[in-house]
């Protein structure tokens, strides 16, 4: 894939105001590590997460992505007629229909003439909607196209500490421990072809992109409904987190030589990268495995953990400010999300 008139125009963002610690998480455990002997503190060793952000109880996924959006149109003085499209992309949603991210239009005020859906791809679901509007806009079908987020982990880390609690085995354990480094946030990526009077300066140039995929590893990370009695479900999450990371790791490396063959990119002209952000094991093996160095990476996932498809365009907007990026720099984002997906994006920031 490749684009000649995409630009990234605003990455909006909004924190989740309830920080929780990993120290909290593990008091609520104690019954089971006493069982097992587990020493507190084994969590944050793991994962490297301090902590991670939960909205109230309550919190209506749309609002968190729509005061994102909200940021994204002021920072970026875009008129909303001009939004041909608005996706929203997250594994959370308000419900099963209709699309979230119809709510969100209409908070907005969008034309009428603006494509409305959602797009889902677990954790590379933003991802994904910044693909499907560059297509878009590339093919001259929209000027401008806003895709939208919001991830909650609060639910589904209750319930499994719940279960794990309720059935306290070793294999529980091990199986739950991704989810608890989940956590919650909002964020907008407005992308135009150039040619509208915005007011902000921002605009990083959406050069290629790169797919490539192993759906026979779907089962190694699940989020959904199963069975609990008669009519009855419950939400729950699982992850074979030693083989999830050996085949993602894998598929990372294919993606990325393929990557760089299709941008005819030496290693070394990667100024920096943004991935998604998982925890320290996984930073530190991918990057390995790719050759990359750990100082041209940005991570957040110490104190923000995994907030799924929010984490890495969130990252991005943080190494932004901060000056990690830098204009001219030639940035890489790695994405790697449960299916097996891979996905990898260049951009010139």
């Amino acid at each position: 894939m490749k684009y000649s008139r995409v630009f990234i125009n605003s990455l909006a963002y909004e924190l989740a105001p309830e920080v929780v610690s990993t120290a909290e998480l593990e008091s609520k455990l104690a019954p089971l590590y006493k069982k097992f002997r587990i020493p507190m503190g084994q969590l944050a060793t793991l994962t490297g997460i301090e902590e991670r952000r939960w909205w109230p109880k309550g919190h209506r996924l749309s609002d968190g992505a729509i005061t994102a959006a909200n940021k994204a149109i002021l920072e970026t003085g875009v008129n909303v007629s001009d939004i041909g499209a608005l996706v929203y992309t997250g594994v959370c949603r308000d419900q099963h229909e209709p699309a979230t991210a119809c709510r969100i239009a209409a908070e907005l005020g969008v034309s009428k003439n603006t494509a409305i859906y959602d797009i889902s791809n677990a954790c590379l679901g933003v991802l994904s909607g910044i693909l499907d509007i560059a297509n878009r806009i590339e093919l001259g079908q929209i000027k401008a196209g806003l895709v939208v987020s919001c991830e909650s982990a609060r639910h589904i880390v209750d319930i499994t500490i719940d279960k794990m609690l309720a059935e306290p085995t070793m294999q529980n354990y091990a199986q739950s421990l991704a989810t608890l480094t989940g956590g919650s946030g909002a964020v907008a990526v407005l992308l135009t072809d150039g040619s509208l009077p915005l007011i902000n300066q921002r605009s990083h140039q959406l050069l290629g992109a790169s797919h490539l995929s192993a759906p026979e590893h779907h089962d190694l990370c699940q989020w959904g409904l199963e069975e609990a009695g008669p009519q009855l479900y419950r939400e729950f999450m699982r992850t074979n987190g030693v083989s999830l990371l050996k085949e993602g790791v894998a598929l990372a490396r294919h993606t990325w030589d393929h990557f760089l063959s299709q941008r005819q990119w030496m290693i070394e002209q990667v100024d920096k990268v943004i991935c998604h952000q998982v925890g320290a094991s996984n930073r530190r093996q991918v990057l390995k495995a790719l050759s990359i160095p750990e100082d041209k990476e940005f991570p957040t996932y110490q104190f923000l953990g995994n907030m799924g498809t929010v984490s890495l365009p969130v990252s991005a907007a943080m190494a932004h400010d901060q000056g990690f990026l830098n204009k001219g720099d030639r940035v890489s984002f790695l994405g790697i999300g449960s299916g097996l997906n891979c996905m990898m994006l260049g951009l010139k920031w």
